[in-house]
């Protein structure tokens, strides 16, 4: 017997079909809650393509989508070791995302000591 897990995001929409309110839950292990950012990403055999699904709140701070973005990314990386073992690929991931925090100014630039 296969075992089976839901996971599933309630979105309420305003008038102009913009969320208002995310909110999401797990059966499997009693989990769920409110959140501000819903990204989601499925690999459709078929057509060789990734489907996205990208929702945010209008109370989703700038400062907090870079934080969000940023620490997505950095699960990729993660996935490259796992998934595919280059060591190589991951670390270019990782200074990608390295770039990319103090481009969003999430972390600052250290001159090296003189």
């Amino acid at each position: 017997m296969n075992k089976k897990s839901e996971i599933v995001a309630t979105v309420e929409l305003d008038e102009n079909n913009v969320p208002q309110h995310l909110h999401w839950s797990s059966a499997a292990d009693n989990q769920g809650g409110d959140c501000k950012t819903l990204f989601m990403s499925m690999w459709d055999t078929k057509e060789k393509n990734t489907m996205h699904l990208h929702l945010w709140t209008n109370d989703m701070m700038v400062e907090e989508m870079y934080q969000f973005i940023h620490q997505s990314l950095a699960g990729y990386i993660d996935t490259i070791k796992k998934a595919t073992g280059d060591e190589k690929l991951a670390g270019f991931m990782s200074d990608f995302c390295h770039d990319f925090a103090l481009k969003a100014g999430i972390l600052k630039k250290v001159d090296p000591p003189q």
